[in-house]
């Protein structure tokens, strides 16, 4: 071979070499030596103290759980953090009026005064981990069953966390199960509820392809948004109030403009949700066909609904397009996961294990005096509940994440009153807010929708009592059954609220049509539960066997465990990926994307863009956030391990710097959450550079980009192999 073909040769084997991810969520408090050493060989220059240490500050003073449901990072001294648009939707929406549309325009606070109160919304901080698993275990006597096992372990747990509290009122303690209940760890807390929206970008930047580009690569989405944290004059949490002051953080995240090459460092930090990956293959196969499909088939039915109102509509739109947001998200991950699964043959490869775990067992004595029946006892446990769970799967979807008024009519009735006085306030203001995003016509069209979806994906046993109220006296019409529901019913509108509120003798809420459905089928749904009660014990006992026993197998790997909303860190590196035989996607995308699809998909609302904003980008003038070539990348790709919740992730350079957000997976490996898989598998992020380009130079944020310490361009090389 020619010297000429030798070195390209030799660069791409070292970019392959380099585009290696460690798969792993792993916890900050418990990296492993061979962890550490790992991300000091991809390129990490900070040390492991410098990433969390308990005493002093550190990167994950910076990091913090957004509301409990997505990630972001602190990035000013005065409290600014930047996560996701869509994990910010919620509260621009609440504040969004026909006359001030907010989702559609964008907002920005040219003041402190101007920010925005997001009541709903707090952002968390991590003081401290500990492992408590011999603490919590030592309450576990032999022979217990999973009842008593679960009931003492919860015991222990309960009297950690008040341990914590009992110290410190400004903390929260929450322990939480690893590796399926082998392994029990404390989290210390700190939790800021005055948070501020301060800056949104408009949605044809924030969503930008919408429905149709979600979960896919290439991606042009400018997913980011900016709020404050607010605290007393003395830097400690507290409620909203005017005279709140904003928050002094002990770490700020430093943002780099360097940019990133093939073969960069790429780190994140965040809250990913919920993963399965020990799970058993009898336990993926129930939730492909039960609360997978469920949610595929039921939610699909209510969004046709809600679509079809919020195109005709712009009240409807912005009442309903959070719900919509959320709602689709996960119904295209379960359209995506059941199909990545088949495709990557992710029920064999567990299968495999399986069989290996089995041969194990039977030639190692003293696990097969305890284990010989494990596998086998699963696959019948599961058996047992297969066909119930299905329907609780649908049942759940059908009717408890389906029509509005069975929620709002349980909430009511379930109400509090004695409850703390600030939770019975913000209780109330809860449902006062569901009504004023809330439409009775359309709520009962897809009441009646509800009703036909779940007839026709169950088997008659599992119908609630209701169906034979339609059957017998409306015919079998569910639409019939519910317009006299919803005609009948006081709690369609905020009036029956109010008179519930107010005590009136006259209004029996037991007696209200919705109320005494509302307990129907909670009535249903427990007889659905208790029939899975017993095989659910031994599958949960089950489950955390064969993840021990997986673990003394291969007892020189390192473990990471399941997501459960902890911090988290993954590292890899920035690098494109084959989708197909015949394709390659790049790293990168620019913002040549966006005028290209808004070309082609001129007069499709996924991808409008507002004329300004066009002729910026076309512009090409970038100044400081552009590539050494002009153009200026919108969002990039590498191989880090994230999953829901890790949404508004920092992405890290190899020195701590901000370098992008995360905020999608990628299609081609929607199975992850299942089972990782490195080929394939990226987390898609958008480029800070383009995140300061939209504020500094559309949104009126330069303020906002000045508070930060943005770093200007090194003209180092963090990367091996740039094109």
């Amino acid at each position: 071979m020619r010297l000429r073909n030798i070195l390209p040769a030799l660069c791409l084997l070292l970019s392959a070499a380099m585009a290696n991810a460690d798969e792993g969520m792993w916890m900050l408090g418990n990296l492993d030596k061979d962890t550490r050493r790992t991300m000091k060989d991809l390129g990490l220059e900070l040390s492991a103290k410098q990433l969390y240490d308990p005493h002093r500050p550190s990167l994950k003073d910076a990091v913090v759980s957004f509301g409990g449901f997505c990630s972001g990072v602190v990035v000013s001294g005065e409290g600014l953090v930047l996560t996701n648009h869509h994990c910010g939707f919620s509260s621009i929406r609440q504040h969004s009026t026909v006359e001030h549309d907010y989702l559609t325009d964008g907002f920005c606070a040219p003041t402190h005064a101007d920010e925005l109160p997001c009541p709903e919304l707090f952002v968390r901080f991590l003081v401290r981990q500990e492992n408590v698993t011999r603490r919590v275990l030592s309450a576990v006597r032999p022979g217990m069953d999973e009842g008593d096992r679960s009931m003492a372990i919860d015991s222990v747990m309960w009297v950690i966390e008040r341990e914590v509290m009992a110290q410190d009122s400004t903390t929260v303690g929450a322990v939480d199960a690893y590796y399926a209940g082998n392994e029990f760890w404390l989290s210390v807390y700190r939790d800021y509820p005055d948070v501020r929206l301060v800056y949104a970008p408009p949605s044809s930047v924030g969503k930008f392809g919408r429905e149709q580009d979600n979960w896919e690569w290439p991606r042009h989405t400018g997913d980011f948004s900016v709020f404050r944290i607010y605290a007393a004059p003395d830097n400690r949490p507290a409620p909203y109030a005017p005279d709140n002051v904003p928050y002094r953080p002990s770490y700020v995240v430093p943002v780099s403009l360097d940019g990133y090459g093939e073969g960069s460092f790429c780190m994140t930090l965040g809250y990913p949700g919920s993963t399965q990956r020990y799970l058993s293959s009898f336990g993926i196969e129930e939730l492909m066909d039960g609360p997978n499909q469920a949610q595929i088939d039921v939610r699909g039915v209510k969004q046709k609904l809600w679509k079809h109102a919020m195109q005709a509509n712009d009240t409807l739109r912005l009442m309903y397009a959070s719900k919509y947001d959320e709602s689709s998200n996960y119904w295209k991950n379960s359209i995506g996961m059941n199909r990545a699964i088949r495709r990557l043959h992710v029920l064999d490869k567990k299968r495999a294990l399986e069989r290996e775990v089995r041969a194990y067992i039977d030639r190692t004595p003293r696990e097969h005096r305890r284990l010989a029946g494990l596998l086998d006892s699963l696959k019948t446990d599961y058996r047992l509940r297969r066909e119930v769970r299905r329907a609780e799967a649908y049942f759940a979807e059908a009717f408890f994440n389906g029509p509005e008024l069975i929620q709002l009519a349980l909430g009511i009735l379930n109400f509090d009153f004695e409850a703390e006085q600030g939770a019975v306030q913000a209780g109330l203001e809860r449902i006062v807010e569901q009504y004023a995003n809330y439409d009775p016509a359309l709520d009962k069209e897809v009441f009646a929708a509800m009703l036909d979806v779940y007839r026709s994906k169950v088997d008659s046993a599992y119908l609630p009592e209701v169906y034979h109220v339609v059957d017998s006296a409306y015919g079998g019409n569910a639409r019939a059954y519910a317009d006299d529901l919803y005609a009948r019913t006081q709690l369609a509108t905020p009036h029956g609220l109010k008179r519930f509120l107010e005590r009136d003798s006259t209004y029996n809420i037991y007696e209200d049509p919705a109320v005494s459905l509302g307990i129907d089928l909670l009535t249903k749904l427990f007889e659905l539960n208790y029939d899975m009660f017993f095989p659910s014990r031994r599958i949960a006992r089950g489950e955390r066997e064969l993840n021990a026993v997986v673990r003394r197998l291969y007892d020189e790997r390192r473990y990471y465990p399941d997501a459960n909303s902890t911090l988290r860190l993954s590292f890899g590196t920035v690098c494109g990926y084959r989708p197909f035989d015949g394709a390659r996607y790049d790293y990168y995308t620019t913002t040549q994307g966006i005028l290209e699809k808004a070309r082609a998909h001129r007069g499709n609302p996924d991808y409008d863009v507002q004329p300004a904003l066009l002729r910026l980008l076309a512009s090409d003038s970038f100044g400081r956030y552009a590539d050494p070539d002009g153009r200026m990348k919108v969002c990039f790709i590498s191989n880090n391990d994230i999953t829901g919740g890790n949404s508004g992730s920092a992405m890290f350079n190899a020195r701590g710097e901000l370098m992008g957000l995360a905020f999608d997976g990628n299609w081609e490996a929607m199975s992850s959450d299942i089972l990782y898989e490195p080929r394939l598998q990226r987390t898609i992020g958008v480029d800070i550079r383009y995140v300061l380009f939209i504020m500094e130079n559309y949104g009126e944020g330069a303020h906002l980009v000045r508070e930060m310490e943005v770093l200007e361009p090194r003209g180092e090389k963090l990367f091996f192999n740039d094109r």
